[in-house]
């Protein structure tokens, strides 16, 4: 089997489905990109809107390479990642402790609230994790084909 390319744009476009919950997947030959919700943590979603898509992906499932959303883990490290990069010890501070209590995906998102140009920035540094976590994924994929293939 031959080694996947996807261009930044696809990427782009993956990572950004990913972020917003979705699962994905891409045909290997075609490339075409398919976004279905998460049925799992979207249980009121029909699933007659996904139906086509659904039967496609579980008929062909060879056919395509399944990319994954961040675990709550890992979405919690980049958060935290975002925080070490922060120069202003005001909202440093209120984004540790945040993170330090319960709810802390929520308190993260409640600070942010407060500082629009550091919620911008927020978005940007999240959004360039989810491509470096894509190209992962993509790479991961690549080469166990590599590996299965040469046995």
């Amino acid at each position: 089997m031959e080694k996947v390319n996807l261009n930044n744009e696809q990427i782009k476009e993956i990572a950004s489905e990913l972020d917003i919950g979705m699962n994905v997947y891409v045909n290997k030959v075609t490339k075409e990109i398919k976004s279905l919700i998460n049925f799992d943590h979207h249980i009121y979603a029909e699933e007659e809107l996904w139906e086509d898509d659904i039967n496609e992906i579980e008929k062909n499932f060879d056919s395509y390479i399944e990319f994954e959303p961040m675990d709550s883990r890992q979405a919690f490290r980049v958060m935290e990642e975002f925080v070490e990069t922060l120069d202003n010890s005001e909202i440093k501070n209120k984004l540790e402790l945040g993170l330090s209590l319960s709810k802390p995906f929520r308190n993260f998102k409640d600070i942010l609230e407060n500082y629009l140009e550091y919620r911008e920035k927020w978005f940007s540094f999240k959004e360039s994790k989810y491509i470096e976590f894509v190209k992962e994924q993509l790479d991961d994929y690549n080469n166990t084909e590599k590996y299965f293939n040469r046995l």
